[in-house]
C-alpha cells in the first residue's frame, strides 16, 4: 500500500473524527452529555454506529476529547491574562474583554464546559477539573512574580489563583446567557467582582 492511500486514508479519519466532536456540540446545546446517544452523533454525521468504535471508546471519551478541544481555545485566552498587570483597572477591564470575545467567538465551547463542569459524567468533570486545575497553578506563578504577593503563602496564593479562574468561568457563562443589548452591564458587574477579589487581596495579609 503506498504512502499516498495511507496519508488519504489517516486524512479521512482525522476528518471523520472531527465530524462526530462538531456533530455532539452541536447536539449539546440543547441536552447534557449524559443524555447524548452515539446514534445521535452518527446520524448526525451520516455514519453507521460502528463507525463510532473506531474513534472514541465511549461517549465519555469523546466528551474528554471536546474539553480538550474547548479548554484549548480557552488556554489561550489565560495565557494573554497572565501578561497583564496584577489588580490594576487596566487588567480588570481587559480581563473581561477577552472573556466577553471569547464567548462570542467560541460560545459552544463555553457552554459545553459551563454545563459538564457540574455534569453527569464522571470522567468529563475530572478531566475540566484537571485543566482548571492547571490554570490555577498557571495563574499562581504569575501571581507567584508579583511584588504584592510578598509575604503570601503558597496555599493561598493558589486559593486567590483558582478565584481568578471561577471569575472567569462565571463571566463568560453569564456572557453566553446575556443578550448583546445588555453586554455592557454583564461586563461592569464582571469588573466590579474582580475590583473586590483584587480589593480582598490587599488587605488579606492584614487580617491574618
Amino acid at each position: 500500500m503506498s504512502h499516498t492511500t495511507l496519508g488519504s486514508r489517516q486524512a479521512q479519519k482525522q476528518k471523520t473524527r472531527q465530524a462526530l466532536l462538531d456533530a455532539a456540540l452541536e447536539l449539546l446545546e440543547e441536552q447534557s452529555l449524559s443524555s447524548l446517544g452515539l446514534r445521535e452523533v452518527t446520524r448526525a454525521v451520516g455514519v453507521a454506529p460502528t463507525a463510532f468504535y473506531r474513534h472514541f471508546d465511549s461517549i465519555a471519551d469523546l466528551g474528554t476529547a471536546l474539553v480538550e478541544e474547548a479548554v484549548g481555545s480557552l488556554h489561550a485566552v489565560v495565557s494573554e491574562l497572565l501578561t497583564a498587570t496584577w489588580d490594576s483597572d487596566e487588567r480588570i477591564a481587559r480581563t473581561v474583554g477577552l472573556i466577553a470575545a471569547h464567548v462570542r467567538a467560541h460560545p459552544a465551547h463555553v457552554r459545553f464546559i459551563a454545563r459538564e463542569r457540574h455534569g453527569g459524567v464522571q470522567r468529563v468533570r475530572e478531566a475540566i477539573a484537571a485543566q482548571f486545575g492547571q490554570f490555577a497553578e498557571e495563574v499562581r506563578e504569575a501571581l507567584r512574580r508579583d511584588p504584592e504577593s510578598a509575604g503570601w503563602s503558597e496555599e493561598d496564593l493558589l486559593m486567590l489563583a483558582g478565584l481568578y479562574v471561577d471569575h472567569m468561568m462565571m463571566a463568560a457563562a453569564a456572557f453566553l446567557t446575556t443578550p448583546p443589548a445588555d453586554f455592557p452591564g454583564a461586563a461592569t458587574l464582571a469588573e466590579r467582582q474582580l475590583r473586590l477579589v483584587s480589593l480582598g487581596r490587599r488587605h488579606w495579609l492584614d487580617a491574618s
